[in-house]
């Protein structure tokens, strides 16, 4: 319980500090994601559908921007998992684990980081 308390604390202050960030306007960093991918646009389908209302295409909206938040991949999970603020929670139930990964890898490509294999 107190490494999930602590996850969570960790989560809140990086959120926090990369709140400050000026959200991101215009086009995504790199371009379109690459067609050759089908995890990232497995990713894609699942953001449009979980995420865009809220961040839409990455950017702010009534949520803040993260396309350009190089949060690591665990600090994603826990916000999405957790939730914190106005972000809700997305159980299993909700948003698979699969689906998650592929959300995140569809978010790194947006950057242009190298998504995890």
């Amino acid at each position: 319980m107190k490494a999930r308390a602590f996850i969570c604390t960790a989560a809140a202050g990086a959120l926090a500090v990369l709140a400050a960030c000026s959200a991101r306007r215009g086009e995504p960093l790199t371009g379109s994601v690459p067609v050759g991918d089908p995890r990232a646009e497995r990713g894609r389908i699942a953001f449009m559908q979980h995420c865009h209302k809220c961040h839409p295409n990455g950017e702010a909206g009534l949520a803040p921007g993260i396309n350009d938040k190089p949060l690591p991949e665990f600090l994603m999970k826990t916000q999405v998992r957790a939730g914190l603020g106005a972000m809700p929670s997305f159980s299993d139930e909700q948003l698979s684990d699969r689906d998650l990964d592929a959300i995140i890898r569809y978010l790194k490509t947006l950057r242009g980081q190298p998504p995890r294999s």
